[in-house]
């Protein structure tokens, strides 16, 4: 969406959870309950540390375990700021390819790992969620809760890769089979505004030192 230089009504502050054992082995990792490793409480604290003087509305989370761990670390210097589980914010459903090792996936699913280079805004995971249907709830779900807060509000929302990558690409208007032009790792902050019915990226992959 258009950039607009004005001031913005509200802030968004989209933060993708800290490292667990599976982003650190490479396996699959959508729906999984997987809490932080050691790192990932690392990478979370760090977080918190970069966002304690920020005036936070509120904490939206997925209800998944590492986001819900890394939200709390921040919520600890936003007392007042209520946090919420919300569904719509969790990872995209992997179906049949939760858990699997990546390398492993590739060599037995070639077919499908084609596809997926060719067209990753559209082909579904079997069993699973397309990423243009993560996009649209994710979405429709920022849109609903935005109009629960007030103008000028700072909402924090922690959630996951491919949730966050979908919101950037839908503020940067660019397409989804283009998402690899973004980077995206654990533990990072990324800063969308939104202004009337316009919503522009500030920044992407912000990783505070630990």
């Amino acid at each position: 969406m258009e950039k607009n230089s004005e001031t913005s009504d509200t802030r968004i502050l989209l933060v993708r959870h800290g490292e667990t054992e599976w982003n650190r082995t490479g396996k699959f990792q959508g729906r999984s309950n997987i809490p932080l490793n050691q790192n990932g409480k690392n990478q979370a604290n760090a977080l918190a540390l970069r966002l304690k003087d920020e005036s936070l509305s509120v904490i939206y989370a997925s209800p998944l375990a590492r986001a819900i761990e890394t939200a709390r670390l921040i919520k600890v210097y936003h007392p007042s700021a209520t946090l919420i589980e919300e569904d719509g914010f969790m990872e995209m459903d992997l179906g049949d390819f939760e858990g699997m090792d990546g390398k492993k996936w590739a060599a037995e699913h070639p077919d499908f790992l084609k596809s997926w280079w060719k067209s990753p805004g559209t082909v579904k995971m079997p069993g699973g969620e397309s990423f243009k249907e993560v996009q649209a709830r994710a979405v429709n779900t920022l849109s609903r809760i935005l109009q629960l807060h007030p103008s000028e509000s700072t909402v924090l929302i922690c959630s996951h890769n491919f949730v966050i990558l979908s919101l950037l690409c839908f503020a940067m208007d660019i397409s989804l089979d283009k998402f690899r032009e973004l980077r995206l790792e654990t533990g990072t902050l990324s800063i969308l505004y939104k202004k009337g019915e316009k919503m522009w990226m500030e920044e992407m992959n912000i990783r505070p030192q630990m």
